[in-house]
């Protein structure tokens, strides 16, 4: 991906995570990325070009923070699960931006597409992760890993809207995370 590309993908997840899906405009885009409206034209043929990149972007960013070094099945499913929830901008963006676009999905048909396939695959990433975990006797023989990975993403989505939204406190959020992944992987 060319440097410029990436500068507008970098500064439309900050312009979708301060203003939602509705607030990005291809001139405050343009504006927060520091290039022409027609030099985004010109990477992505429209706005919905440029949503579904943004998507594709942010879960790259996801990617670069949540893969942990060298653990076990289970340690890292539990590391990828509270690694989406930390103080560090950059993950509060991703996160923040994410929330917006799954919000915005409900009146954007376009969108549900990507997201489902992108909510997909991280459930099959986290259930791999838990099978490898019961295979190694890491946790219960009889979790069934698709659903538990469904539920503790699912939970990881839902902890991380009442973090951002005041709600709840980050430590309460890993607090919480933390006994939902033991109850999930030791029933």
């Amino acid at each position: 991906m060319s440097e410029r590309r990436t500068q507008i993908l970098e500064a439309a997840v900050g312009v979708i995570a301060q203003d939602g899906v509705r607030g990005l405009r291809v001139e405050k885009l343009a504006a927060a990325a520091g290039v022409s409206t027609a030099l985004i034209y010109y990477h992505f043929k429209d706005r919905a070009g440029i949503l579904s990149a943004a998507l594709e972007h942010i879960n790259h960013r996801a990617l670069s923070y949540t893969e942990p070094p060298g653990a076990g099945p289970r340690e890292r499913v539990e590391a990828m699960l509270l690694l989406e929830l930390q103080g560090a901008e950059h993950v509060r963006e991703t996160s923040v931006a994410w929330g917006e676009l799954r919000a915005s999905a409900v009146f954007n048909p376009d969108l549900r597409a990507p997201l489902r396939a992108t909510t997909e695959a991280w459930n099959s990433d986290i259930a791999e992760l838990i099978r490898a975990a019961r295979a190694a006797g890491a946790c219960a023989a009889g979790v069934d890993a698709a659903s538990s990975a469904e539920r503790l993403t699912t939970l990881v989505e839902g902890l991380s809207e009442r973090w951002h939204s005041g709600s709840l406190t980050l430590d309460r959020a890993r607090e919480l995370l933390t006994e939902a992944i033991a109850l999930e992987l030791d029933r």
